[in-house]
């Protein structure tokens, strides 16, 4: 497909989907959507990627919906909002489900969806000038893109019931301090800090990765005895891996490891 919300480089094991309508502040709407799902498609289903970095061109990491797309036909809306959706929850679920870990750099404006995708992501950076709006209430919606699974997980339900129906924004530092991001860099330092966090996930043991998200995305919903088993079965997963094998060896070897995300 012609990617024109967002453009993607893969280099050494790490790709990198950037959010590149600055002039449009890189809004949510049915084209990015679609987008963001063909990619994360395609990423997950290639064994060469181990790592998966979404950052953002502009003064705004995200605005959020496009109310122009919304605004235009009060009786195909729901139709309209289905379809992008659609789109937009396969992607989370592929990325979430995906082996390789995924990393969110976020600058400045950080809306709606964009925050949901925000606290989606295995690692969340922000940028000193990062802001979490949440949004959605003000135009009568509910928040998707996993908003609802995942902010209540990342910062609790309590303070995600205030985010969400007071309509708050959290600057980085609150948005820290509450979880939904990992921690603060200086606007300068945010993508190395990124980058360098890529780098390290992309050289570990890949489909271990895979196995411990999947574990991670479940946990809140199942029995202890579901999820023991469950744990028994992935790390038994674990051990037929390449990487634990030679991890195995090298330790007992003395020598360094190396993974090769198989």
């Amino acid at each position: 497909m012609t990617n024109e919300a967002t453009r993607i480089a893969f280099s050494d094991g790490i790709a990198e989907i950037v959010l590149s309508r600055p002039d449009k502040g890189n809004p949510f709407d049915a084209l990015f959507n679609a987008e963001l799902c063909d990619h994360a498609s395609r990423l997950t289903s290639n064994p060469a990627v181990r790592a998966i970095l979404i950052r953002a061109e502009g003064k705004y990491f995200s605005v959020g919906a496009d109310f122009k797309w919304l605004g235009r036909d009060r009786e195909a809306l729901p139709r309209l909002l289905k379809e992008a959706t659609a789109t937009l929850h396969s992607a989370i679920v592929r990325l979430t489900r995906g082996d390789a870990p995924v990393i969110v750099a976020v600058h400045g404006l950080c809306v709606g969806g964009a925050t949901a995708l925000t606290a989606s992501a295995d690692f969340a950076l922000a940028g000193e000038s990062a802001s979490f709006y949440a949004a959605y209430n003000r135009i009568g919606f509910v928040a998707d893109g996993a908003g609802t699974h995942f902010i209540p997980r990342r910062v609790g339900s309590r303070r995600a019931t205030e985010f969400f129906l007071l309509n708050e924004t959290w600057d980085a530092a609150r948005a820290a301090q509450n979880g939904l991001i990992n921690r603060v860099v200086p606007d300068d330092a945010l993508l190395n800090e990124a980058r360098a966090l890529a780098r390290q996930l992309a050289d570990g043991p890949t489909r271990t990765y895979g196995e411990m998200k999947r574990l991670m995305a479940t946990y809140m919903d199942r029995s202890i005895e579901t999820q023991l088993e469950d744990e028994a079965q992935a790390i038994a997963r674990c051990a037929q891996t390449d990487d634990c094998w030679n991890a195995l060896q090298s330790l007992i070897e003395r020598k360094p490891i190396t993974y090769q995300g198989r």
